[in-house]
């Protein structure tokens, strides 16, 4: 088993649904036995299924995540470069004859072409392979850019597994070429963790991010759980989990 299947196990045990699943069926097999705790078990899990699953929940959630609102032509000018984070793949896809972006990467590469065109910065893609595939998500992004965008990627990294390593690698390849100050370019729920790991690496950072999220009540289906609702939670769970991750791992380095 590697690292990053045993990070991403430990992960899903840890975060919902799996981690609500498990106290339910927690609650049901000491049922007999110990009648307050099954209850409260089972009433917990189903009360915090229900709230996570709900669109204005998982708003709030990704929305205490956020650490700037959306970048400036004038933050644009004082950058040296944009750095542009993967976000997943799709593996044998039978239409695309082959490994292609999921939709996280799709949208955030698309900002990162409209910063480009808007700036004329250079773009740095970074991505590898984990888990499985034969296509890095910096070779896939590369790809697209050229074929789809007619842009060409000044960078491309693509041994990294983690946004630890996307910041690692990436950083000498920016330095070697007297890049600074960069442009990050990722969902804005996820720039929280990754800024201070590409700072970490010496490089002054702004962040670009996309999909800003909303604490407010729009509607009754606001209220209503969704599988959306339950995605967005489980974002935003999975973002404050790494972020206590890196912090612990810092404290004991």
């Amino acid at each position: 088993m590697t690292a990053w299947l045993a990070t991403h196990l430990v992960a899903a045990a840890l975060l919902p649904p799996l981690s609500l699943v498990l106290l339910l069926v927690a609650g049901l097999v000491i049922q007999r036995r110990h009648r307050r705790l099954s209850l409260s078990l089972i009433l917990f899990s189903t009360a915090a299924l229900y709230a996570l699953s709900t669109p204005w929940v998982g708003g709030a959630l990704l929305k205490s995540l956020e650490i700037s609102g959306p970048v400036s032509q004038a933050q644009l000018q004082a950058a040296d470069a944009i750095v542009v984070l993967g976000g997943g793949r799709r593996f044998a896809e039978a239409e695309y004859g082959g490994d292609t972006l999921n939709s996280l990467s799709l949208e955030r590469l698309r900002y990162a072409a409209l910063l480009h065109r808007s700036s004329g910065l250079p773009l740095l893609v970074t991505g590898g392979t984990p888990g499985r595939g034969t296509l890095s998500e910096g070779r896939i992004m590369q790809h697209i850019l050229q074929a789809e965008y007619g842009l060409s990627a000044s960078w491309i990294e693509d041994a990294s597994s983690t946004t630890w390593e996307n910041a690692r690698f990436s950083a000498p390849m920016l330095k070697q070429a007297g890049v600074q100050r960069i442009v990050l370019v990722s969902h804005a729920w996820h720039l929280q963790r990754a800024v201070p790991l590409f700072e970490a690496q010496g490089l002054s950072v702004i962040p670009a991010g996309i999909q800003f999220s909303s604490t407010r009540v729009d509607s009754i289906l606001d209220l209503v759980p969704t599988p959306a609702g339950l995605r967005d939670s489980t974002f935003a769970l999975h973002e404050w989990l790494g972020i206590l991750w890196y912090k612990l791992r810092s404290i004991v380095a």
